[in-house]
Parts: structure tokens; sequence; C-alpha cells
């Protein structure tokens, strides 16, 4: 964007040239011209010498006016890209605040969730026994945040190594409330199902 602008800028300043070399070079055509068409011009050397000047001034007024109008078709043509970036911009702009509001939103979202999750996380922590709830926090701490992982399928969920089938005989013979662990890993195994022996 700063370089489109930039472009233009430069471009306009060139245009602004462009016009005063026209002008000041047609202002001295005008008055060579008068010199002649008034007749303070007494010899024909310098009678000459003026339309000599006059020709030159003329050839000189076109090559200005093509660098004039070559000018003006740059200038256009960054005006025409400065104005689709500064649009197209725009609407970037409008895409970031519509996504930083849904983001927003999102967050607030989370963090109701996060907030009753903890809560809910809570108010079960407060009904596991103390000494159950020091080793799940231990284990938590040196598993990469997974204290308590689901048998499934003869597998541990942490660890993702089956279990042999003397542990999940083991397993199955246990009491519900019994707490069992991983042999590999060490986690906290939660029974959702029978244990395959």
């Amino acid at each position: 964007m700063v370089f489109a602008r930039t472009a233009v800028s430069d471009l306009r300043r060139a245009q602004d040239k462009a016009d005063s070399d026209v002008e000041q070079v047609k202002a001295r055509r005008v008055r060579t011209q008068q010199r002649l068409d008034q007749g303070q011009v007494s010899s024909p050397r310098e009678l000459e010498a003026l339309q000599h000047e006059i020709t030159s001034l003329d050839r000189r007024i076109g090559d200005l006016e093509e660098a004039e109008i070559e000018v003006m078709e740059q200038l256009e043509a960054a005006e025409t890209d400065l104005t689709e970036k500064e649009q197209r911009l725009e609407q970037v702009a409008g895409e970031l605040t519509t996504h930083e509001r849904s983001r927003d939103e999102a967050l607030a979202g989370i963090d109701v969730d996060l907030e009753q999750s903890r809560a809910a996380r809570d108010k079960i922590a407060a009904e596991i026994p103390a000494d159950l709830m020091a080793l799940y926090t231990r284990l938590r701490t040196n598993q990469s945040g997974v204290g308590a992982a689901e048998l499934a399928h003869g597998r541990c969920g942490g660890c993702r190594l089956e279990l042999n089938p003397a542990d999940l005989r083991g397993i199955a013979a246990a009491a519900d409330d019994d707490v069992m662990r991983c042999e590999e890993c060490g986690r906290i195994l939660v029974r959702t199902e029978e244990p395959k022996g």
C-alpha cells in the first residue's frame, strides 16, 4: 500500500511539473509570436530567427505534451491500482473485524465452558478420597497431563499398549471400587467395559 501511495504521489508531482513545463514553453511561444505580429522586428535575420524559434517551440510543446500525456496515463493507472488496493484493504479490515468478533465470542464461550468444567471437576474431586486424588495429581504431573486413562478393548488409553491377559483377568476379578493401574505407564485405569481376558 505504501508503494502504491508513493507512486501516486510521485506521479502527481511529475504531472504538475509536466503541466508547468508545457505552460512555460507555450507562454514563451505566445510572446515570440506577439513580437512577430506587432512588427517589432526590423531585420530579416532577426525575423528568420524568431520564425525558427517558433518552429522549435512548437516542436518542444509537442514533445512536452506527449510526455505529459504519458505521465497522466501512468498516474491514472497508479490511482486505479491504489483505489483497488484501498478497497481490498477496507474489505480485509472488515473481514478481520468479523473474525476478531467471532474469535472473541468463541473465547468467551470457551471461558464459560472452562469455568463450568472446573466447577464440575471440583465437585467430583471433592467426593474422591484424598489419597486417590493425590495419586491422580502426581500421575497427571508426571504423565504429560494425563493421570487416568480409559481401559477399552484391553488397551490402556494413556500409553496405548495392550494389557496382557493375566492383568486383564485380575482387573476383571477386582471390585468396582478398586483402583487399578496400568502395568506399563502406571496411570489409573478407568474401566468403562468388562476387560477381555
